[in-house]
């Protein structure tokens, strides 16, 4: 049996104060939902077996271009996170997987692999670095990596990207996913057609080095560090690489980066219609990548970008399996407690899509019937699935209020303790 950090005592206490109040309000829902022709149950189970991965560098407090500061119990090192993590996986049961950074998380495979499987913690995609230069990094990729104009930059970043592949075969990794912050800030800078040309070259080495079974992300931002042109810079290129690439080639959406009032759901579809869907790296944001915490800002966005999700896994798209993972910066909350809140509020969008009458839908879309087809996918959004989200957690072994029972635990202050002070500094998001 997997070993837990926070005192299964607790959690069942935390619980049963919560039990009986959650039993009414789930078999009221019940009820509303039968009314519907909706089965709870069948709701219930879907969203116990839907998971989502936490990146380890989420786990840190995170900063900005300006400054960084540092919270209590901030995890030292890649086994601290590890462990911050499976706090998490164990409250919400949501959290399987940990999605690991190189090379901040460089450490012995076989270490890593030892020490997430004491919580019952296995790896998801694996995440290259050559977007900052690392301390004993002999080039640097100030002006680019895998799109640089210098061979030997290159060289090193593509050597990179296959350490990375290296390292996941280990663990047990099925993907990497690259991103670079390649580009240029003033006009003439660059070369557009040459650095892509670069950049393609390099990825292609990459993927020739892919094992069989594993795929290949590669995750587009319209904008930073580069602010005039941006090598990957968004989705449409992005599909271009996928395709020039291969079969095992995949984009990856962040809903941070694009730019405000885009239609990302739109662009799920897309993706998905052409075979290219990889994964997701799910968050919130106000003005531009600010890497908040999921559905905080705008919550109905995540729940279209899932209804284009549910729809394909209903009429069962070809090719459909994206990955799924949380990408944040928590700068004034418990980066526990977001991942947290995060993971649920991605199952929250995951039930609420379930709940769409897509007949329903269908029909008004073919009688161009404008107004009850938004009222129909409103209709699901307006209805509060907290009861089935929670009694999936509780069937499954976590709790109730996953938060209340954190804190019940006294998790953060324990690790404070433990933990020494880190010092603040200058900006950076670990």
């Amino acid at each position: 049996m997997s070993e837990t950090i926070i005192s299964a005592d607790i959690v069942d206490k935390d619980n049963a104060a919560r039990a009986a109040d959650l039993k009414r309000d789930y078999s009221s829902l019940g009820e509303r939902l039968d009314r519907r022709g909706i089965a709870i149950d069948t709701i219930r189970d879907k969203v116990e077996k839907f998971a989502v991965a936490i990146p380890s560098w989420g786990a840190g407090t995170g900063g900005t271009r300006f400054a960084r500061f540092p919270g209590a119990g901030e995890p030292r090192d890649i086994f601290d996170k590890i462990e911050d993590c499976a706090v998490i996986r164990q409250l919400t049961q949501a959290t399987p997987t940990v999605s690991l950074h190189i090379p901040w998380d460089k450490a012995d495979p076989n270490r890593l692999k030892q020490a997430a499987s004491r919580f019952g913690l296995g790896f998801d995609a694996m995440n290259s670095n050559t977007f900052s230069d690392a301390r004993d990094q002999k080039l640097s990729y100030k002006f680019g990596s895998l799109s640089h104009a210098d061979a030997a930059t290159r060289r090193q970043a593509v050597e990179h990207n296959l350490e990375c592949i290296e390292i996941g075969k280990t663990l047990g990794s099925k993907a990497l996913t690259v991103w670079i912050g390649d580009g240029s800030n003033f006009p003439g800078q660059v070369n557009f057609a040459k650095a892509f040309e670069r950049y393609l070259d390099a990825m292609k080495e990459i993927y020739a080095g892919l094992p069989d079974d594993w795929k290949l992300f590669t995750e587009h931002k319209m904008y930073e560090p580069a602010f005039y042109s941006t090598v990957v810079q968004d989705w449409g290129t992005n599909y271009i690489i996928a395709k020039e690439l291969g079969d095992r080639a995949f984009c990856l959406v962040d809903l941070g980066h694009h730019a405000p009032n885009v239609n990302i759901e739109m662009i799920v579809s897309r993706l998905i219609q052409f075979k290219k869907l990889g994964g997701f790296h799910f968050n919130d944001s106000k003005y531009g990548d600010d890497d908040l915490d999921a559905g905080s800002i705008d919550p109905y966005r995540l729940f279209l970008v899932f209804n284009e999700l549910v729809d394909a896994e209903l009429s069962g798209a070809e090719g459909f399996d994206p990955a799924h993972m949380l990408d944040q910066s928590h700068n004034v909350t418990d980066p526990i407690e977001s991942l947290m809140l995060s993971a649920v509020e991605v199952q929250r969008a995951y039930a609420q899509a379930l709940l769409v009458d897509r007949q329903a839908l269908e029909a008004y879309q073919d009688a161009n019937d404008a107004l009850m087809a938004t009222q129909t996918l409103k209709a699901a959004y307006r209805t509060d699935v907290e009861p089935i989200l929670a009694m999936a957690r509780l069937n499954t072994g976590g709790a109730i209020d996953p938060v209340a029972a954190y804190r019940a635990a006294g998790y953060r202050a324990k690790v404070a303790e433990e933990r020494p002070a880190v010092a603040g500094g200058s900006g950076g998001i670990v």
